[in-house]
């Protein structure tokens, strides 16, 4: 795969067209008088009662009873705790939109009358309070609005669309555990996959893209770096697996610096380090968590190497026993691919207006929406503007996503985020004849 910005290149033409589409969004739908209400009601319902991976027990229930209502046609326990819903109007092509449906082990901090409160203990059994710091009640509120759009506007579209509710994308299993569940086989295989995902740097009203790479792959590594335990005040007699640790955090740095391909995106962070329980005590060891991000397999395959030939030299360097390197996770890169980017966009400039919708540079945080392309099926996530531009021109910096701040203005993202999803599925459907 080459560079993500040498695919950006194939977008120049695309850019050039959209200048002379539509300038200005289409007129109010009276569907969203209808609806909106309802649907922040639901989406403030999702906000106040989070729940984390693998543990989205009644938030699974709520969204299947919300397909239903919207005559899909529901089954739920997909890859454990995943929702599926089946909207069938005729013949014609199969798309998928998918939702994401977890929480993140974040307390709320923003004050807000409908702020989550919910503390649960988590699988290390410690009590954490939980958010919806990533938007996916945003996401969740949006399928389901989706959803009913479609159904109250049958006579618009033709083929059919599958609504995924997917457990556990924080934690980079639930997209895995759909698919291998079945979802491609017991379910309509799509022809397309579409997905949304909220922005915290964009104003309300807008919607950002990526053609190619958007999003990086994501490897979380564990390493244990092994010494000798003793007494602080006879190191000599030791093997201090703090400072072994501290020598490798600094060489890690060289890796993405001195090893990588400089036109190649990377990054590892060590992210957590735990170590010892007394001032005067030499540990045994000491634990480290990584994530890797990364576009191309040799280059993940590369910072991994690194890794581990690092960490192994400084351990021979110092008497001390051999590490640990475990790779834990991972998820691909999430590719959007670029004829179907090239043929939504302007679905989506018709309904938003052009200046409401915006070429972006790919980042490197990471979804699992990378793994809804098995099979060849072509993919496609955009971003959403969550922010009221108001609080854009402060000068203050905006609480980015995963942040006990974060907080998006619901109604106007929720409205867009709808009538752009819808619009992209409508282009991709057969017109109803």
């Amino acid at each position: 795969m080459p560079h993500p910005r040498a695919w950006l290149a194939s977008v120049v033409v695309l850019i050039s067209g959209l200048a002379a589409a539509a300038a200005e969004p289409k007129g109010a739908d009276p569907f969203f008088e209808a609806n909106l209400d309802d649907l922040v009601g639901l989406y403030k319902q999702l906000h106040s009662h989070p729940e984390l991976s693998f543990q989205e027990v009644e938030t699974a229930k709520r969204i299947a009873t919300e397909l239903g209502r919207a005559r899909a046609d529901v089954t739920t326990g997909v890859g454990r705790l995943g929702v599926v819903g089946v909207l069938k109007n005729g013949p014609g092509p199969v798309v998928l939109v998918r939702s994401d449906m977890d929480a993140l082990p974040v307390a709320e901090q923003t004050g807000l009358p409908y702020a989550s409160t919910a503390r649960v203990t988590d699988k290390a059994g410690k009590e954490v309070g939980v958010m919806h710091a990533c938007g996916h009640d945003v996401h969740m509120t949006c399928l389901v609005g989706t959803a009913r759009w479609l159904d109250q506007h049958r006579d618009h579209w033709s083929g059919t669309v599958v609504l995924i509710g997917q457990p556990a994308e924080e934690a980079v299993g639930g997209a895995r555990a759909m698919l291998d569940d079945g979802l491609y086989s017991r379910f309509p295989k799509p022809d397309y996959a579409l997905a949304l995902h909220v922005a915290f740097d964009q104003p309300t009203g807008t919607v950002k893209y990526t053609s190619g790479p958007a999003l990086a792959g994501a490897t979380s590594v564990d390493v244990v770096i092994k010494g000798r335990g003793g007494h602080g005040s006879a190191p000599h007699v030791a093997v201090d697996p703090i400072v072994l640790s501290a020598l490798a955090i600094v060489d890690f740095q060289t890796i993405v610096s001195r090893d990588i391909d400089p036109i190649q995106p990377a990054v590892l962070t060590v992210g957590s380090i735990h170590a010892g329980t007394k001032d005067n005590i030499i540990p045994d060891d000491v634990r480290m968590q990584l994530t890797l991000r990364y576009y191309r397999d040799d280059v993940r395959n590369q910072l991994l190497e690194g890794i581990r030939r690092r960490v192994s030299a400084l351990a021979e360097a110092h008497r001390a026993p051999e590490p640990q390197v475990a790779v834990i996770e991972a998820t691909p890169p999430t590719i959007n691919t670029p004829s179907l980017v090239e043929r939504v966009v302007p679905a989506l400039v018709r309904e938003l207006g052009a200046s409401h919708v915006k070429l972006a540079e790919p980042v490197m945080g990471a979804e699992d929406f990378g793994f809804f392309g098995r099979d060849g099926v072509p993919t496609f996530m955009f971003g959403l503007g969550t922010i009221p531009p108001g609080r854009m021109s402060r000068p203050e910096p905006l609480p980015s996503l995963h942040s006990a701040l974060y907080h998006p203005d619901p109604a106007p993202s929720i409205e867009t985020g709808i009538r752009a999803m819808s619009a992209a599925v409508c282009e991709l459907l057969s017109p109803k004849s």
